[in-house]
């Protein structure tokens, strides 16, 4: 059975009739003050183009208002996804990767091409016929952070780092950042797997703490897009996005735990909920919130409960279920000063040919 919260929905922002208003990926956090921060890739052209910058927004009354995008980030590649954190003291971590210029002209050229409007081809033709020129240094993609310590206002020159993932690292009670991603065009790791990192300097370097293991009958291919959270007991939760899987669903989250801070895993196994990838958090009531995406119809945003740290899970919470197609998602959750829940998703709201970066306040039901 799916339960329905109550929920209402706002638009954080949404670019109507502009050839760079396609808006996805966004994640979000809240400081100590009760600010809310959300970061996106924004000033896009479509899915997969040359032009994403790493934007974020502003909300000082819990998500009724926002900031107009504000670009925190925009090298010469597309800077995708948007993980932020908040740190404590007003200091924030935020992160993304860019695809190597090669990429783009060896593996999407064609499909960047082929997908663009006609009064968009030019823009984006003309903006990929300069990446076979672009320095070596600048083109060469990978995963960054970068660290803020006065609330957004400057930022750090960003660091790059061996691993990937959507929303980025997590913070640990005494102050360690648990990095659970992907390789990510590093020197450091293998091309395939799920690995944790760790920095206890606030994110300026980072060392490797252990690799997750691959569940029997599966593929490295089908494991991307992790997320981790530590646990009341300092046990660590991690969730992972699982697709073209050998059985129903076939879209789908693994999870699996730690409990010595991520130098070993247990084997991931599949929580059996139709959607991809998982943002963590961890409610003021112990329990812990898994949001994802449903990218099969009916497409919307859910979630779902454990009240035993992952070990077991509820029925999904229907958190939209109006959205137009599958290119929705990346639902990053926060809770607000009243134990309420704020979700932040993009997908594309009716009549618009972008997507937005869309919100829903929501609460869990009475356990």
């Amino acid at each position: 059975m799916l339960i329905y919260p109550e929920k209402k929905t706002s638009v954080v922002y949404r670019a109507k009739n502009s050839i760079f208003g396609y808006f996805a990926w966004p994640s979000i956090c809240r400081d100590e003050e009760g600010t809310l921060y959300a970061v996106a890739s924004g000033f896009r052209m479509q899915h997969i183009c040359p032009f994403g910058k790493t934007v974020m927004f502003i909300s000082r009354d819990e998500g009724r208002i926002w900031s107009p995008p504000i670009v925190i980030n925009d090298s010469i590649l597309d800077d995708r996804d948007a993980g932020i954190l908040h740190l404590g003291g007003g200091r924030l971590l935020v992160t993304w990767f860019s695809h190597p210029a090669h990429v783009y002209i060896n593996r999407y050229y064609n499909s960047m091409k082929n997908s663009a409007k006609r009064h968009e081809a030019g823009a984006l033709l003309g903006m990929l016929a300069a990446y076979p020129y672009i320095p070596a240094e600048e083109a060469a993609g990978g995963s960054f952070v970068m660290i803020s310590e006065d609330r957004g206002m400057s930022w750090s020159e960003p660091i790059k780092v061996p691993v990937s993932a959507p929303h980025g690292p997590n913070i640990c009670r005494d102050g360690t950042l648990i990095y659970l991603g992907k390789p990510m065009y590093s020197d450091e790791e293998p091309d395939e797997g799920i690995v944790a990192w760790a920095s206890t300097d606030g994110g300026y370097t980072w060392s490797r703490r252990g690799y997750v293991p691959l569940p029997e009958g599966y593929q490295w291919s089908n494991f991307h897009e992790p997320h981790v959270l530590e646990l009341p007991d300092r046990s660590l939760l991690g969730a992972i996005r699982a697709q073209k899987l050998p059985h129903k669903p076939e879209m789908s989250i693994f999870t699996c735990s730690s409990t010595n801070g991520g130098m070993s895993w247990s084997t991931p196994e599949c929580i059996m909920v139709s959607g991809l990838p998982p943002h963590l958090l961890l409610h003021s009531s112990g329990a812990v919130i898994c949001s994802f995406a449903r990218r099969e119809p009916p497409y919307g945003e859910r979630a779902v409960i454990s009240y035993d740290n992952g070990r077991s899970w509820t029925d999904e919470y229907v958190i939209t279920d109006d959205s137009q197609d599958w290119d929705i998602g990346y639902p990053a959750t926060v809770e607000l000063s009243d134990g309420s829940l704020l979700t932040a998703y993009y997908q594309r709201l009716k009549d618009d040919t972008k997507c937005s970066i869309v919100s829903s306040v929501w609460r869990l039901n009475k356990h």
